[in-house]
């Protein structure tokens, strides 16, 4: 990947099409200031530019916090204005996440609230460890979610249990967020980051175009009708018919051999 002059990001070299992102603030349990929230939006401007780069893990420094919640200190003196531009330029950052074109698989190593749970739901697929510990807990300092929070959660968990985190401020457990569906799996702490190296394993086997084909035709169809959300998958269905991969994963198929894609 293109070099990046990064403060309160780690990027370890990408092993196999799989690049791991790590938020290092570990003395501020990994808080998102304004400066980091800009460094994600660069990095995953610069990831949805490298076509070696199949799967990116985000994850947070230390095993105490994923993310902990944006930091207080700057939203504090905010005026109208600047808390607009604040949340503007969080969920451009997010959206820059959910729409780079490369699966992103929330590595949830602690507490994951606030800014840190909004983080966690701009990616594609999250894991946690059972001691992790979600929500958006806004309400309580008087405020609300404000990088995407009260439009992700509802579309992943549903409205009424998105309202009860967001109206009640309450954190939820590992278990918890997972029988509602806000995580995909939860393992025991020492055993997290292999959980999620070996999905990211698997998801690098699948073809790429098809892989963000399918992430296009899930996030522009969930937010239209059912008929127009069909019509989108037909049309993705039938771009993805002119690619290189779609023509290697059926002769692989046929030929009984794994295929190999070039994300063509």
């Amino acid at each position: 990947m293109e070099e990046l002059a990064l403060k309160n990001l780690q990027i370890d070299n990408p092993t196999e099409g799989v690049l791991k992102v790590t938020v290092h603030r570990p003395e501020q349990l990994n808080a998102l200031d304004d400066e980091t929230v800009a460094e994600i939006h660069r990095t995953f401007k610069a990831i949805s530019r490298d076509s070696s780069i199949r799967v990116v893990i985000v994850t947070g420094a230390g095993h105490k916090a994923f993310v902990a919640g944006a930091d207080i200190q700057q939203l504090a003196g905010q005026d109208h204005d600047q808390a607009l531009k604040r949340a503007l330029a969080g969920q451009a950052a997010f959206d820059s996440i959910e729409c780079c074109g490369k699966v992103v698989i929330a590595q949830v190593n602690g507490f994951a609230l606030g800014g840190g749970c909004e983080l966690a739901l701009a990616c594609h697929l999250r894991y946690a460890s059972s001691r992790a510990k979600l929500g958006l807990p806004e309400v309580t300092l008087g405020i609300i979610p404000g990088y995407g929070g009260t439009q992700r959660l509802q579309r992943i968990v549903g409205r009424g249990r998105a309202l009860q985190m967001i109206l009640t401020g309450d954190f939820v457990s590992a278990d918890a967020a997972f029988e509602m569906g806000l995580i995909n799996g939860v393992v025991q702490p020492d055993q997290l980051e292999a959980k999620v190296m070996e999905v990211a394993a698997t998801l690098c086997k699948r073809g790429p175009v098809a892989l963000k084909l399918a992430i296009d035709a899930v996030l522009r169809g969930g937010d239209e009708s059912q008929q127009q959300g069909m019509t989108i998958e037909a049309e993705l269905f039938a771009r993805i018919s002119e690619t290189e991969d779609m023509r290697e994963g059926m002769s692989a198929f046929l030929e009984k051999r794994p295929p190999e894609f070039r994300g063509q």
